[in-house]
């Protein structure tokens, strides 16, 4: 993890890329929020499935597109994990009660740019992208 202030570049595999998130998810803490950027396939909801593994989440982690927003119980805290992708506004984030949930427990957000400037600051702010020619390979970019 970078210092903040800080950006990391890694080319990762699949196993490797889940290695990382569970290492990271670990040393989360309640209030962070993490956003998750990246093109369609380019690994977030997996990235997100690994840093809830570190962070203590016990069950199932799936990918909340048609729900938006997935709840999940960890020692620690709650994690609320949201995939923004169906916004059609920023303002779309009062129906979910997004205020509420920031500060509340570990808050992860894939597509963070639909919510515009609603996003509180990030902790970790992480962009996925795919490497040409290597489809189990990602680059993955962190900035503290």
């Amino acid at each position: 993890m970078p210092a903040r202030g800080e950006r990391l570049d890694l080319h990762l595999s699949r196993d490797a890329l889940v290695h990382w998130g569970t290492e990271i998810g670990a040393g989360l803490v309640p209030g962070d929020v993490v956003t998750l950027r990246g093109d369609l396939g380019s690994g977030k909801t997996t990235l997100a499935q690994a840093l809830c593994a570190g962070y203590g989440v016990a069950g199932e982690v799936t990918s909340p597109t048609y729900a938006l927003v997935h709840e999940y119980n960890a020692p620690r805290s709650i994690v609320r994990h949201l995939d923004l992708y169906r916004l059609t506004s920023p303002d779309d984030l009062t129906n979910l009660g997004f205020d509420e949930m920031v500060g509340d427990g570990l808050l992860l957000i894939e597509w963070p740019e639909r919510a515009g400037a609603r996003v509180p600051a990030p902790s970790v702010a992480i962009t996925l992208s795919h490497v040409a020619g290597e489809p189990d390979a990602r680059r993955l970019s962190v900035e503290r």
